[in-house]
């Protein structure tokens, strides 16, 4: 069979599908995974077929005009809609219906709108993968992204509702997509819907993690986090190797591309921490082309797999993305999450709610004085420690990425 997989977004929305196309590769199958045009060679190098799909959304973010956006101006919001979204959506429109030629199969990330309406179209089993629970409504918790509390059962579930409605500004756009290129009228349906029947839902995160809520409908299946596999192991730069074999493990520090504050002062926090608490520590900058002495005691490096570095820390601390949550939680770490934005504030409580880490410390409220606190906590506390390395072993017993091929497999025939 021929899957088709659509993902869009950043490396965290990406990632597991690279896993997930790998699994289905080593299950005898052909699978393409379309995504924006600057995930190809690290699609491609984990042995996968690559498709260029819409635009940059992870460059998009990262952009002067969406930092504003994200920090709350409600002006340069819908400059960036009007200007940037759009386009990349009727982009992401057109390459996705080329993509999905001679599908037997799709499955796709929430974020890839045009997933469902190319279901009703191809009529092809469908599936829809989801790193973080925003698809499914429950009264467990609300809406990550919707909310940083938890409002009650009825309010919990109502906030689905308004993550739906996310893609309303869209719909005229992908009405007329149906029509000019699909051949259809206006979708009847709800986008997470077929047939009357809800797209299967396949979680890409461990039920150690979140749980499965028990108000879910079967088609709702937590499978286990989808990590991909490496064809060939990662070398450090020479003075990563250097700086890991001088001393104790580091803590990591790591805020993404999503932080909605300047790298330059968001690193000299950093390593004001650091020295505050008296450890050693590797600064993630997201810039350069190598890593840079800042001080005895702390390394910044551009970048570096987590699956690699991970294991190699004696805590974490990031943003709070879910890509970044699985690997630290899967690596055992103690891990502290500063969350700015989207999703980050659900995977902060979750950290704080399993016992691996402190609560987490708004990005609009960190200091370097609350950072050092926190990084004492995640350095000293044993019972942090002991918790966090249990998780990852239970992590790291499971096989996501088989359970959602199996699963997969049985539903298409």
């Amino acid at each position: 069979m021929k899957f088709v997989i659509l993902a869009t977004g950043t490396r965290g929305d990406v990632q597991p599908f690279v896993a997930l196309a790998q699994g289905l590769r080593a299950a005898g199958h052909e699978a393409v995974l379309a995504a924006p045009g600057s995930f190809e060679s690290f699609v491609r190098s984990h042995g996968v077929g690559f498709f260029p799909m819409g635009g940059d959304y992870a460059a998009l973010l990262e952009s002067p005009e969406a930092q504003a956006a994200l920090r709350g101006n409600p002006v340069k919001m819908m400059q960036v809609v009007r200007q940037t979204v759009f386009p990349m959506m009727g982009r992401m429109l057109e390459d996705a219906w080329a993509a999905a030629q001679g599908a037997d199969a799709l499955v796709y990330h929430p974020k890839a709108l045009a997933g469902a309406h190319l279901v009703e179209r191809l009529q092809v089993p469908c599936f829809i993968g989801a790193p973080v629970p925003v698809v499914v409504p429950t009264a467990a918790f609300p809406a990550p992204a919707f909310v940083s509390r938890d409002l009650g059962g009825f309010l919990n579930r109502l906030t689905y509702a308004a993550v739906r409605s996310g893609s309303r500004p869209f719909r005229g756009m992908i009405n007329e997509w149906r029509r000019q290129v699909l051949g259809l009228g206006p979708r009847r349906e709800g986008e997470y819907v077929q047939g009357g029947r809800l797209i299967p839902v396949l979680h890409a995160f461990s039920p150690h993690v979140v749980p499965r809520p028990a108000d879910w409908p079967p088609e709702a299946i937590v499978m286990g986090y989808w990590f991909p596999r490496r064809d060939e192991p990662w070398e450090p730069p020479a003075a990563l190797a250097a700086f890991l074999e001088e001393g104790p493990p580091p803590v990591y520090i790591g805020f993404g591309s999503v932080s909605g504050i300047d790298g330059d002062g968001s690193t000299r926090m950093a390593a004001e921490a650091l020295a505050r608490a008296g450890v050693r520590g590797v600064i993630a900058t997201e810039t350069g082309d190598a890593p840079v002495r800042l001080s005895d005691t702390v390394l910044a490096i551009p970048g570096a797999p987590h699956d690699w570095l991970f294991p190699r820390m004696a805590a974490v601390v990031h943003h709070g993305g879910a890509g970044t949550v699985a690997a630290g939680l899967a690596a055992g770490k103690p891990t502290l999450v500063c969350p700015a934005t989207t999703d980050q504030p659900f995977w902060g409580r979750v950290v704080h709610r399993l016992g691996v880490g402190p609560a987490p410390i708004p990005r609009r409220r960190l200091t370097a004085e609350r950072l050092a606190a926190a990084i004492g906590t995640l350095t000293t506390d044993e019972d942090i420690q002991r918790r966090a390395a249990a998780l990852g072993e239970a992590i790291r017993a499971e096989d996501g990425v088989g359970r959602a091929v199996a699963e997969i497999l049985r539903c298409s025939g």
